[in-house]
């Protein structure tokens, strides 16, 4: 097989998440222009609007659901829409989240359920929702979850991020991952995590203000991630390329975690 058929999308439907702005949006921007139907998700109709409209602007197939995944009844909709749409749903990637920031002797509960919920209750349930019905009928599948550096490590103490309850997640999400791997990859199922280090996001926007020199400084290639930075990853992971790789997090820092 030719590299270019390696990496190519045509023939695949794919679900990303969070997937009307920011990361989200670029990811399922990559997999669709490598030929991929593409799915999107989110909670509000208008953002979803935009993002179909733009992607259908650069010859996407698009469809757009509006839900939200933190209520475990809105996942099964979310694959039915999917499934009657298109009849099958080979790439699910697990980009939604959100985060909480506040000291751990001082975390209310109900901020640590809330990252609970998204991070890692709704990956995992919809994660087992797409392989039970999409992709171990049919044996084969790709699965991304989007983990984070934050995941790996903690956080610099003169940096006060405060961000117990999202590190502990993106921790929980690469376990998740390498037990899914281990499980499903009698299935033909691939199952890697991204891990990406500091982006610009409407998330990450009020603590990069505050400490982006000082990350500068310590990332070797002595910048922050754009958007362009992880549609390679997504796009290996979602594809061929990647057949042989299962159970990985792949770290996307510009350098970061090496220091």
């Amino acid at each position: 097989m030719s590299v270019r058929r390696l990496f190519d999308l045509h023939g695949k439907v794919a679900l990303v998440t969070g997937g009307s702005r920011g990361l989200g949006l670029a990811m399922a921007q990559a997999l669709g222009e490598m030929g991929a139907r593409v799915a999107i998700s989110a909670r509000k109709q208008d953002e979803l609007d935009a993002a179909r409209a733009q992607l259908a602007g650069l010859g996407v197939e698009c469809l757009a659901v509006a839900n939200d995944l933190a209520q475990p009844a809105s996942i099964p909709p979310l694959v039915d829409a999917i499934l009657d749409e298109w009849g099958a749903l080979d790439i699910l990637v697990n980009n939604a989240g959100t985060s909480w920031g506040a000291p751990a002797a001082d975390h209310p509960d109900a901020a640590w359920r809330k990252v609970m919920d998204l991070n890692v209750d709704a990956q995992f349930a919809l994660a087992r929702e797409v392989g039970r019905r999409a992709m171990i009928p049919r044996h084969a599948g790709k699965i991304v979850n989007i983990a984070s550096i934050a995941g790996l490590a903690g956080n610099a103490p003169n940096w006060e991020l405060y961000t117990v309850a999202y590190n502990t997640s993106k921790g929980a999400l690469v376990a998740m991952t390498r037990a899914l791997a281990s499980e499903w990859g009698p299935h033909n199922i691939n199952v890697n995590a991204i891990c990406p280090g500091f982006f610009p996001t409407k998330m990450s926007d009020h603590t990069l203000a505050r400490i982006e020199p000082a990350l500068r400084a310590r990332t070797p290639l002595g910048r922050l991630g754009g958007e362009e930075d992880l549609k390679g990853a997504v796009v290996f992971l979602a594809s061929e390329a990647s057949r042989h790789v299962t159970g990985q997090a792949l770290v996307v820092d510009g350098g970061f975690l090496a220091v």
